[in-house]
């Protein structure tokens, strides 16, 4: 009788335990993608009024204000499934080559190394989304 009791006491202390585990990891979970979600469309907001400041824009800033884009939808799928989107990662990295090759070039306004080396890196990224766009919807 004693033993039983014991055992009832234990699989109660073991589920209230896995209750509030469970809250404490869920609370943690939103705050921190509210606050990641914040920080990015701060940082887009930011970086939209100092192009409007400046009364031009650039293609380079243009590609910076896709980049928060495809942060903000990579976060609110991350919210809404639970499942971070890897094909926003690739598109974050294509833009993100795209953008520094295109201010290198602006900059420089000639080829060296840097553009030898990022252009396959950019093709190599093109192809792992390519791979991963078609084995995702096959």
């Amino acid at each position: 009788m004693k033993l039983q009791r014991a055992e009832t006491m234990n699989q109660r202390i073991h589920t209230f335990a896995d209750v509030v585990g469970k809250l404490l990891v869920d609370a943690f979970h939103y705050l921190a993608l509210f606050a990641i979600g914040g920080a990015i469309a701060w940082s887009a907001a930011v970086a939209f009024f100092a192009m409007a400041e400046k009364g031009h824009t650039t293609i380079d800033d243009i590609l910076l204000l896709f980049i928060y884009l495809e942060l903000g939808a990579m976060i609110g799928i991350y919210f809404k499934t639970n499942h971070m989107p890897v094909r926003f990662l690739i598109y974050v990295a294509m833009t993100a080559l795209t953008r520094l090759l295109i201010a290198d070039v602006q900059a420089h306004h000639r080829l060296d190394m840097g553009i030898v080396l990022v252009a396959p890196l950019a093709a190599l990224i093109a192809g792992v989304a390519d791979v991963t766009i078609t084995s995702t919807f096959a």
